[in-house]
């Protein structure tokens, strides 16, 4: 069924004398985009010698960080634009994310997608070993998955002439002038999800050495969709043009529920029951370092909250163990997930350093009556990083 709603009709004012002031003022508002734009190719240029000159480094550097396990150990070259799966033909759909959270806000999209057009073929990408050890389980299985290059131009080039996507899909705010910039120059349409532009970001752009870059990059662009009109007047500031950006709901409460094996699901089910009677906070994609500020964070809220227990879900499962120590350290009660650690009334810190629970703690589920009495988490405390570590000082 359609709905016909009539437009009214279009009302006409008189010209007045000042249209040619209105004229003069459109062109040197395009003539100074226009230039800003030029000023960003010359940029642009710059960061495309620089990553040039800097590529043995950063092969060096992603080596060193395949022997740390913080890439993959077979298929760490697939970050230097080399695939390790054969391209299938058709047209094909390039969605890329840094990590998790981004990555399954992309799910809904590619559903859609597959949905629509099954003739076509997906590629998914990202950036980090984590969020490829959840995503190859809940993505669908129709899609290639590989690790996304390097911003570096020879990684870029590699990437794009093996697996010439006829779209790509960038997710929130993974803007890589090179990534860009070499898709543009193959005639590849762009567009970017969930788009995200906080305040930071956007003081950080807007920096006159950097604007004129950002500006050139986001005229690549189709399709722009912020997550709220602030975001979008953001990315206005910034030269992106006023046609291509529409405002869009966020992806990520669009996903559905976490994919998980059965035995998966129901230990988190039973990590819930033990916490049903606890009052509980949560510092989730915690980075190494920031788990002392958590600690104190922990030592102040007892206070209030005696019998609080504190869950700590580490940005990267392997530092678990260091996140677990250093809270001993202290003299705290530690429980490991990893380790099979069972909750009792006297454990202070529960390190969640498992997969599963990393991913779940990325979702945004609606609390139970019971669960919104008996659990404090860290949505209902209102504690953020910064927020703590100003607290502490």
């Amino acid at each position: 069924m359609h709905l016909y709603v009539p437009t009214p009709p279009v009302q006409h004012f008189p010209i007045e004398n000042n249209t040619p002031a209105l004229l003069d003022f459109n062109k040197e508002m395009k003539s100074a985009t226009m230039m800003m734009r030029e000023r960003g190719k010359l940029i642009y240029k710059v960061y495309k010698a620089i990553t040039f000159s800097l590529t043995p480094l950063i092969h060096l550097h992603l080596y060193f960080r395949k022997f740390r396990g913080l890439e993959h150990p077979l298929r760490w070259t697939e970050r230097l634009g080399r695939p390790s799966l054969r391209r299938p033909p058709g047209p094909l759909l390039w969605f890329h994310a840094v990590s998790l959270g981004e990555g399954r806000a992309a799910i809904p999209v590619i559903r859609r997608c597959l949905v629509e057009r099954p003739d076509f073929n997906i590629l998914m990408t990202t950036t980090t070993l984590s969020a490829f050890e959840v995503l190859k389980h809940q993505l669908p299985p129709a899609v290639i998955y590989q690790f996304a290059p390097l911003d570096l131009p020879a990684a870029v080039d590699a990437f794009l002439s093996y697996w010439k996507p006829n779209v790509v899909f960038l997710m929130e705010s993974e803007l890589w002038p090179n990534i860009v910039m070499a898709t543009s120059e193959s005639k590849i349409m762009l567009a970017l999800l969930n788009a995200r532009m906080s305040e930071r970001s956007f003081k950080r752009w807007s920096a006159p050495a950097v604007i004129p870059l950002i500006a050139l990059m986001l005229s690549k662009f189709s399709l722009i969709t912020p997550l709220s009109t602030t975001e979008a007047i953001r990315f206005q500031l910034l030269q992106a043009p006023p046609f291509i950006v529409s405002v869009s709901a966020d992806l990520k409460y669009c996903v559905g529920e976490i994919g998980a094996s059965t035995n998966a699901m129901k230990g988190i089910e039973d990590l819930q029951s033990q916490l049903s009677f606890r009052q509980v906070w949560m510092a989730s994609s915690v980075h190494k370092g920031e788990h002392e500020v958590m600690l104190r964070v922990h030592k102040t809220l007892v206070q209030s909250y005696p019998k609080l227990l504190t869950v700590i879900v580490p940005r990267h499962p392997h530092n678990g163990l260091d996140f677990a120590q250093a809270s001993k350290n202290l003299g705290l009660s530690v429980a490991v997930r990893s380790d099979d650690h069972k909750l009792t009334s006297e454990t202070n810190i529960y390190v969640a350093n498992t997969l599963v629970t990393y991913a779940a703690s990325t979702l945004h589920p609606t609390p139970s009556k019971r669960s919104k009495k008996k659990i404090l988490n860290a949505r209902n405390l209102k504690v953020s990083k910064p927020l703590a570590r100003k607290k502490m000082h």
